[in-house]
């Protein structure tokens, strides 16, 4: 039997984002499996199979659905041509109805937990991602929590699934010893899930808000951004509110460890990078009680409920004014932080197709 294994690298994008990281962080340790990378972009080292650049996240819902059909009507043949025996996808996508046998990640099940109206996201995940699902040999996940939510919405067998934590990269977050400015900090898009009309509520309710700012760092929305900044604006809070616009890397390391604290009260999250990245720069987090945030965050964090807005503004409040709390949560976050490696992750799952091919 062959154990020719294809890694599927049709979503990775140069700028990474998401999905393209955790693929480029775990393939050096995939390196051992001798597999072919089906990529549009040749890598050294690797033997890789080419296949179009025009099928990414960065082509928006034309490269996605591009992608879509050439899982469906060309990688079977693909399989066939490299007498593949198996195929990692680093997203849950993989050919339907087909000879391929398969290996997918699925990173959360959030457009299900809070469909947007009208996204077509909503079918991907309620009809076809099911499907790849019960027809792949094993799933990775990146939380306890996303292996609930996929038993619960999709019957998935547990055995099915292998949760399996992710990494952060040491060199771009790093405690830096820097002074406390006097901005509290939240990374990531701007999404109703996010929580962030509560947040900027609970910080308008800060005794002396004046002596504070709330900073924004990561991507705007087009729907969700402007409502955010009329509620700053009618709450008075133009000068103390900053939406940041790019902030290069090495600004941002300086912006998270220059912060009172991250304040990250989503309402759902798969994993969430921006805890596990605050912690390894020392800086203490506020997150909510749910979903994977207890599992990335362990000791390390001031937990709140997330829909109680009194509960965000006494944490902020605390981490203000208590010293020894913000010096007690840096110790925790960085020892906390190093469990978390790519190195771990990448030998993982290394093992876990390794059982499969």
């Amino acid at each position: 039997m062959s154990n020719s294994l294809l890694i599927n690298l049709s979503v990775l994008i140069p700028e990474a984002t998401g999905i393209s990281i955790y693929a480029s962080q775990i393939l050096p340790q995939l390196k051992r499996l001798n597999p072919t990378l089906l990529v549009a972009e040749s890598k050294p080292g690797y033997s890789c199979y080419p296949v179009p650049s025009n099928m990414t996240p960065a082509q928006g819902t034309k490269g996605h659905f591009r992608r879509l059909l050439w899982t469906q009507f060309k990688l079977p043949s693909i399989y066939r041509k490299l007498k593949g025996n198996l195929v990692f996808s680093p997203l849950p996508e993989a050919p339907l109805y087909s000879s391929c046998r398969s290996i997918v990640m699925a990173h959360d099940l959030i457009p299900l937990r809070f469909p947007r109206r009208g996204s077509r996201l909503t079918a991907y995940f309620k009809y076809y991602i099911p499907m790849v699902l019960s027809q792949a040999e094993h799933i990775v996940c990146n939380s306890q929590s996303t292996a609930q939510d996929l038993v619960q919405f999709f019957k998935i067998p547990e055995t099915k699934i292998t949760p399996i934590a992710l990494g952060y990269n040491p060199e771009k977050f790093q405690f830096l010893d820097l002074p406390i400015s006097n901005y509290f900090l939240y990374i990531g898009r701007h999404d109703a899930y996010k929580n962030l009309h509560r947040l900027i509520t609970a910080f308008s309710q800060l005794p002396d808000r004046s002596n504070y700012e709330l900073w924004f760092a990561g991507p705007t929305d087009k729907t969700y951004t402007p409502n955010l900044k009329v509620q700053v604006a009618e709450l008075g809070l133009n000068q103390q509110v900053k939406f940041l616009d790019y902030v290069s890397p090495k600004e941002f390391t300086k912006v998270i460890n220059q912060a009172i604290a991250l304040v990250f009260p989503s309402l759902w999250e798969g994993f969430g990078f921006p805890v596990l990245e605050a912690m390894a720069c020392g800086t203490p987090v506020i997150t909510s009680n749910l979903a994977s945030l207890p599992e990335v965050a362990g000791n390390a964090a001031l937990y709140i409920n997330p829909l109680e807005v009194n509960e965000i503004t006494e944490a902020m409040k605390t981490l203000a004014n208590d010293t020894k709390m913000r010096s007690d949560l840096r110790h925790l976050g960085l020892a906390r932080a190093k469990e978390f490696q790519w190195e771990k992750t990448g030998k993982r799952t290394t093992q876990i197709i390794e059982y499969y091919l």
